[in-house]
C-alpha cells in the first residue's frame, strides 16, 4: 500500500472520454471537493519550517514515536530477529490457539496492506529529490519504524475480542478505548469513532477505488493507450466490474479467506519483484560497491540536494513513513486474527513488516535505479521534485536498461500490489464499519457489496482532490493510535517480559510440529 499523495500521478489514471457523463461527475465531485480536501490536507500536513525545507508534523510523529519506542524496548526490533521467524514458522503457537489465522498468514495479509507502488514510484521519488543518500535514511526510518509494528501490534492481540462465532475484533478499535478511558467514556467513544471513520475514508477510496484505477490505468499502457481495446468508457467499466467481482469472491469468505489468499500472492509477488531486482543487482554486481558508497556519502554530505543532510534526512523519512505504514494503526487490526494466546508473539512478527518492505523492497530498488545510472537521465535530475508518474517511468528504465520487456513485468506487479491492497484493506474497513454501527451478518455483507462498488467504480472515475483528502484520512488514524500506544507501553513491556521469561525457562514450550499453526 502506499501513500496517495505521493503516487497519485502514477501513470495516466484510468483513460476516461473527453466528454460524456463520466467527465461531468468526475468535474462535479472535484470542484464540490477541492476546497475541503484542501483545508483538511493543510492541516494535517502541516509544514514545520527546517532551513531551506520543510517536514510535515505529522511525519516527524510518526518518526518521533518509532525512536522513543526502540529507546524504551532497548532495540527489540535488532535482537529479536531470530525469535520473529521462528514464531513465524508456529513455534510457540498451536492450531487449537485461539483465532482465525496462523501468524504466516496474519503477516502476509498485513504486507499485503503495505507493499504496494511507493516501493515502485516512491522511492525513485526519494532518490531523485533527495539523492541516494536518502535511501539511508529511509534504511533507517524502516528500522525504527519496527519497532512501532512490534508496540501496536502486541497491543491488537492483548486487547482483541473473540466473538462466539470464533471471530475476531482487536486492533486499536479495542485498545484505543483501554488507552482513553482515563479521559472519560464520551472522549474514548469520540476518539474511537473518529478512527474508525477515517479510517473508512482513506479505506474506500485509497486502500480501494485508487488502487483499482491504477490497475486499469496500468492495464491501458500496454495494451495500445486509448486507442486499443481498454481505451473506451465501457471497457473501463467491465474491468472494474470484473475486478470487484474477484474481490467480491476473496473477501465474502472473511479473514481465513483474505490470508488464504495472501500468503500465497505475497510470497510470489515479492519473489517476482525482487527477483527482477536482484537480476540488476548481481548481474552488474561490481558496481554494488559505489552504489553503497553514493549511498552513505550522499546521507551526510550530498550534493545538488536543497537543504542539505537534512533535505535528504526529510526526504528519507517521509518516503519510508508513507511506505510501510507504522504507526497508522491498520497493520494490528489483521495481526489481532491471529492464532495465539501469547500476544506479545505476534508484535515480534509484525516488526518484520517494515524490514520486508523498506528495508528490504525499498533498498532493492534505490539500488536498481542508481547502479543503471549511466542509462538514464536519473543522475541529471538529482536535486529535482518529480511526481510519481516520473518515478515509475524511472523505475521501469532502470530495469528496461538490462531487462528489455520489463514494462509487463512492471504490469504484473501493480495488478498483484493493487489486488493484494485492496482485499486486505476490505478487511480493515470492515472492521471500522462494525465497531461503528455493530455486528450482524446482513451489516457485513451489506459493507462488503458497498465496498465491491467502489472497486467498479474506481476503473471508471478520477477523483483526484477526494484522495488528497483520504490520503490525510490515513494520517488522523496515526494520531489517535500513537497517542493510545505511548499510554499503554507498559502493557507491552509487561507481556514482553513474561514471554520471554516463559521461554528461557521452558514454561512456555515448543509445539510439536505436526500441531503447529503454520501455513
Amino acid at each position: 500500500m502506499t501513500i496517495l499523495g505521493s503516487i497519485a500521478a502514477v501513470t495516466p489514471l484510468a483513460a476516461q472520454p473527453d466528454e460524456g457523463v463520466i467527465t461531468d461527475i468526475e468535474q462535479g465531485i472535484n470542484d464540490a471537493f477541492t476546497p475541503i480536501a484542501d483545508a483538511v490536507t493543510s492541516v494535517v500536513f502541516w509544514q514545520v519550517p527546517l532551513g531551506d525545507y520543510s517536514f510535515p508534523l505529522i511525519v516527524l510523529w510518526l518518526v518521533a514515536a518509532a525512536a522513543i519506542f526502540t529507546v524504551y524496548f532497548n532495540g527489540v526490533q535488532f535482537r529479536s530477529l531470530g525469535t520473529s521467524w521462528a514464531l513465524v514458522r508456529g513455534r510457540y503457537s498451536r492450531s487449537s490457539d485461539p483465532g482465525e489465522v496462523t501468524h504466516f498468514q496474519a503477516l502476509a495479509s498485513a504486507v499485503s496492506g503495505t507493499v504496494g507502488l511507493g516501493n515502485i514510484a516512491g522511492v525513485a521519488v526519494a532518490v531523485t529529490v533527495g539523492g541516494p543518500g536518502a535511501t539511508f535514511w529511509m534504511i533507517l526510518a524502516g528500522l525504527l519504524g519496527m519497532c512501532t509494528k512490534f508496540v501496536e501490534c502486541t497491543l491488537g492481540v492483548r486487547y482483541r475480542e473473540i466473538h462466539e462465532d470464533g471471530t475476531v475484533t482487536g486492533g486499536p478499535f479495542t485498545y484505543m478505548p483501554v488507552a482513553f478511558e482515563r479521559f472519560g467514556a464520551s472522549a474514548s467513544k469520540i476518539g474511537v469513532s473518529i478512527f474508525a471513520v477515517a479510517l473508512i475514508l482513506f479505506g474506500a477510496l485509497g486502500g480501494n477505488a485508487f488502487q483499482s484505477n491504477q490497475t486499469y490505468a496500468q492495464a491501458v499502457e500496454i495494451t495500445g493507450g486509448e486507442e486499443g481495446f481498454l481505451g473506451s468508457p465501457l471497457a473501463s467499466l467491465l474491468f472494474g466490474i470484473a475486478l470487484a467481482l474477484l474481490v467480491g469472491v476473496v473477501i465474502l469468505g472473511g479473514v481465513q479467506s483474505i490470508a488464504r489468499v495472501t500468503s500465497r500472492l505475497v510470497p510470489f509477488m515479492a519473489l517476482l519483484y525482487v527477483g527482477a531486482c536482484l537480476l540488476v543487482i548481481l548481474g552488474n554486481v561490481t558496481e554494488v560497491p559505489d552504489a553503497f558508497s553514493a549511498i552513505i556519502t550522499g546521507a551526510f554530505n550530498p550534493e545538488g540536494v536543497a537543504g542539505g543532510m537534512i533535505g535528504v534526512l526529510i526526504v528519507g523519512f517521509q518516503r519510508a513513513a508513507f511506505s510501510n505504514e507504522a504507526g497508522v494503526g491498520s497493520a494490528p487490526i489483521v495481526h489481532s486474527a491471529v492464532k495465539t494466546k501469547h500476544p506479545v508473539s505476534e508484535g515480534f512478527v509484525a516488526l518484520l513488516e517494515p524490514f520486508i518492505d523498506t528495508v528490504i523492497i525499498c533498498t532493492m530498488t534505490a539500488l536498481t535505479i542508481i547502479i543503471a545510472a549511466d542509462s538514464t537521465d536519473y543522475e541529471d535530475r538529482i536535486g529535482q521534485s518529480i511526481d510519481s508518474a516520473g518515478g515509475v517511468t524511472l523505475t521501469s528504465r532502470s530495469f528496461e536498461s538490462f531487462l528489455p520487456g520489463f514494462e509487463n513485468v512492471l504490469t504484473v506487479a501493480v495488478a498483484l500490489f493493487a489486488f493484494s491492497t485492496l482485499i486486505t484493506w476490505s478487511y480493515y474497513t470492515l472492521k471500522a464499519w462494525t465497531t461503528l454501527v455493530g455486528r450482524s451478518r446482513a451489516k457485513e455483507n451489506a459493507f462488503k457489496i458497498i465496498f465491491c462498488l467502489f472497486t467498479a467504480l474506481g476503473a471508471v472515475v478520477d477523483l483526484g482532490s477526494v484522495l488528497s483528502f483520504a490520503d490525510a484520512m490515513l494520517f488522523v488514524c496515526a494520531v489517535f493510535n500513537l497517542l493510545a500506544c505511548y499510554l499503554l507501553l507498559p502493557k507491552v513491556r509487561e507481556e514482553m517480559r513474561s514471554f520471554l521469561r516463559g521461554i528461557r525457562s521452558g514454561e512456555i514450550e515448543e509445539v510439536p510440529v505436526e500441531e503447529r499453526a503454520t501455513t
